[in-house]
């Protein structure tokens, strides 16, 4: 399995994307082990039916409101509900904890109706008042704000009138009000929190929730357990109990697989996807993804108080130095070498798979693989070589770029060797810095490049807004939401367009123009869109449903549909809802299943090891 991003989604946190693993399995009967201390023989009797998913990315909070990581937003959308889902279909908006939402005749007011079916897991019922505290609580708490803080920054006013009306209002019109991915919490249970940069939500269990399952039980790099809310309003998941499970190797997993221990792998690796194509009880889902795969680019660390920090190249200060390193790059051999073909070559900020927002650079303005041109542009910013064929810095120093990378990542680690490549042939030297956790280096700053990836969420605000000035930490002592501490002005005036245009094209022509921005400065090289590859076994899954319908993915879904729709093999049950279009469906035979895990989705927003946002 290869690594992943970002998909998903919280907001205020980068997420490196890398890929995301699940997978499911079955322990031999009478084995204790942390997941299940008691003999497996216990839970055969009570024909426990356990959904047991693999990820190669560990948890980095419980707390929606500095979770970062894909892991832990998609574990959230399990245990909260947001005012608005996604339809599984096609994404439009549809309702959540919200029946309704309405704006006024300016825009600048909008009227939520909050279903009343819903209930916390403790009784008590969902109301208005905890998504206004909700909100209001990010709008004046900093460190509440950590996640999710651009959501509300544009809020001037939220309250809750009645126990099933919320009103939010605008300082401005804001295009995201049918897309606030932003778990509602119970105010009774956190308005008890004191400090929000510190919880972490981990020490009392099960944890209060509405969403489709509550958390029973955690423990740090190792395993997540939910089981079933009885009182989801959508209805109650089919599994007696739902684990996530973290594991580092994913050709554990795939094995597993093999043996029938797993019922599903993510973020499979090609010779992965092959060699599961031609094995019994197996089948292979290979679509196109959500996520982008690129090359980030350290444009100088600074935080919003113009303090400057961490120990970048300075020659990646200069623009024609960054659009060399474009141009030095074989995106086709990265696509027929690497990804095997299971990818798209990279263009746009924006994957495909979102029609409407996703954007190709003019034939004019492409920077292509042309070596040549790459040394010209090297040539003319004056960084030419030495008598020893070396380009060195202004003070005279071998240019030698370190290039962050997720050592959990095949691909990271195989495009890395290209880098080294081609770029030495330009008479740049190239050091990979491997590591488990590549958060430390990378919020500091002391990094040239770095592999970086989101998966997208079907509203681009939020991967667009990790690039603006507002994203940047407060000080370099502080945690900002910033993806790569790109500051560009002529962007930050097209983020604010097109955050307050509510016409669809208008707002999507003006989303193009912030990517032909991003791909003209060469902060972001976007290599690759992989393909979403994962397998199931047939003789465990009665049936699933990709996202979207027509040619999508399985795992990382926009939403709680898989998880939540899953049926168990040989169960004659249907999805819970059957006017929604999910059928998502996975199945694990009775018994206690501990994850071997396989995949990395990692859509961190502090990247952490290898997904976005959520």
């Amino acid at each position: 399995m290869n690594t992943q991003d970002q998909h998903h989604r919280g907001l205020l946190r980068p997420r490196l994307v890398a890929a995301a693993g699940a997978a499911a399995l079955t322990l031999t009967a009478g084995l204790a082990t942390p997941l299940n201390p008691a003999p497996h023989q216990a839970q055969a009797k009570e024909n426990k039916k356990v959904l047991t998913v693999a990820v190669a990315q560990s948890v980095d909070s419980l707390s929606p409101f500095l979770a970062s990581r894909l892991v832990s937003t998609s574990i959230h959308r399990l245990m909260y509900e947001y005012l608005t889902n996604y339809d599984p279909a096609d994404n439009h908006a549809i309702p959540g904890l919200a029946t309704k939402w309405e704006p006024s005749a300016d825009k600048l007011t909008w009227t939520y109706t909050i279903r009343s079916n819903s209930k916390w897991s403790d009784g008590q019922q969902a109301t208005a008042e905890d998504a206004a505290w909700t909100f209001n609580k990010m709008m004046t708490d900093e460190g509440a704000a950590t996640a999710n803080g651009s959501f509300v920054g544009n809020f001037k006013k939220v309250t809750a009138p009645s126990a099933t009306k919320l009103v939010i209002e605008l300082k401005k019109p804001q295009a995201t009000m049918a897309a606030l991915d932003v778990p509602i919490v119970p105010k009774h249970v956190w308005e008890k929190v004191g400090d929000f940069t510190k919880f972490n939500n981990d020490k009392q269990f099960p944890i209060v929730g509405n969403g489709p399952f509550i958390l029973t039980d955690y423990k740090p790099d190792s395993y997540v357990r939910l089981k079933p809310n009885k009182s989801f309003w959508r209805g109650a998941p089919k599994f007696d109990e739902l684990v996530f499970k973290y594991y580092k190797d994913g050709d554990a997993a795939v094995a597993a697989l093999q043996k029938g221990e797993v019922s599903f792998v993510s973020g499979l690796t090609p010779a992965q996807s092959t060699a599961l194509k031609s094995q019994q009880n197996i089948k292979v889902n290979d679509a196109p993804g959500r996520r982008f795969y690129a090359l980030a680019t350290n444009p100088g660390a600074q935080a919003k108080n113009g303090k400057k920090f961490g120990d970048g190249a300075e020659s990646l200060l200069d623009q024609k130095v960054r659009q060399a390193l474009f141009l030095a790059i074989d995106r086709k051999t990265l696509i027929d070498k690497v990804f095997q073909g299971h990818a798209v070559e990279g263009e746009g900020y924006i994957p495909p798979r979102f029609s409407t927002y996703f954007w190709k650079p003019e034939a004019s303005q492409q920077l292509t693989y042309d070596p040549a041109r790459a040394a010209k542009l090297l040539d003319e910013a004056g960084y030419k070589k030495n008598g020893d064929g070396k380009r060195v810095e202004k003070n005279g120093k071998p240019i030698n770029y370190r290039v962050l990378c997720h050592a959990t990542d095949p691909n990271d680690k195989a495009v890395g060797q290209y880098l080294k490549e081609w770029y030495g042939k330009l008479g740049i030297g190239v050091t990979l810095n491997c590591l488990d956790n590549v958060t430390d280096p990378w919020l500091a700053g002391t990094y040239d490049l770095a592999f970086d990836g989101w998966s997208v969420n079907p509203d681009p605000d939020f991967v667009l807004s990790i690039h603006t000035c507002g994203a940047l930490p407060a000080t370099p002592k502080d945690t900002g939401a910033t993806d790569n501490f790109i500051c560009d002005k002529k962007y930050d005036e097209l983020y604010d367009q097109q955050l307050a245009e509510y016409d669809t094209a208008k707002r999507a022509d003006i989303v193009k123009q912030m990517e032909s921005r991003l791909y003209d400065t060469g902060y972001m090289n976007v290599m690759a869109y992989p393909n979403a590859v994962e397998a199931y076994r047939t003789d465990q899954i009665k049936s699933i449903e990709t996202m979207p319908k027509a040619a999508g993915n399985i795992y990382g879904q926009d939403g709680y549909w898989s998880w939540w729709s899953a049926v168990p093999a040989g169960s004659s049950g249907e999805s819970s809802d059957s006017s929604s279009s999910t059928g998502v469906i996975i199945g694990i035979v009775a018994g206690v299943l501990v994850l071997a895990g396989i995949g990395a989705f990692f859509a961190m927003r502090r990247r952490s090891t290898a997904e976005d946002r959520e």
